[in-house]
């Protein structure tokens, strides 16, 4: 193996680094979406069952303030485009499980690509180690 077919391995495992990060990051993002879906239904569901039409409202570094929903029935979606429409609580909440099911399904599809690419990663790997000590071993004969 030449130098230059090193120097090409090493930029393939470099790219497919970056590459790597990126889906991780993707992997991350969906897992966040997934996370404030879940904890969504929660609330929605939760207002549902709070007799008074009292939750505790997160308000941001970590503090809480109770306050009483006056019409737990409506609901505003974000559904994209900052398009907000309303909706009943329940089609909120069926609105989410599927949001839900989607970002998992996309989960796996990206956790799919991202173990392939990692075994391209670790044949390259192997590719540069015999490269290197075959590379050795021949200055070791000079």
């Amino acid at each position: 193996m030449d130098q230059r077919e090193l120097m090409t391995l090493q930029h393939y495992l470099k790219e497919y680094g970056q590459q790597a990060e990126i889906f991780v990051s993707q992997l991350d993002m969906l897992e966040n979406g997934r996370m404030e879906a879940l904890a969504a239904i929660d609330a929605l569901e939760g207002m549902v069952a709070s007799e008074d039409g009292t939750v505790l409202l997160q308000i941001g570094g970590g503090a809480s303030v109770r306050a009483k929903i006056l019409e737990p029935e409506k609901i505003l979606i974000a559904i994209g485009a900052e398009v907000v429409v309303e909706r009943p609580n329940k089609e909120a909440v069926d609105y989410l499980k599927e949001r839900v099911m989607e970002m998992e399904a996309s989960q796996k599809k990206v956790a799919e690509t991202l173990d392939r690419l990692r075994v391209q990663m670790n044949e390259i790997n192997k590719r540069l180690e015999s490269g290197y000590q075959q590379s050795m071993a021949e200055q070791d004969q000079d």
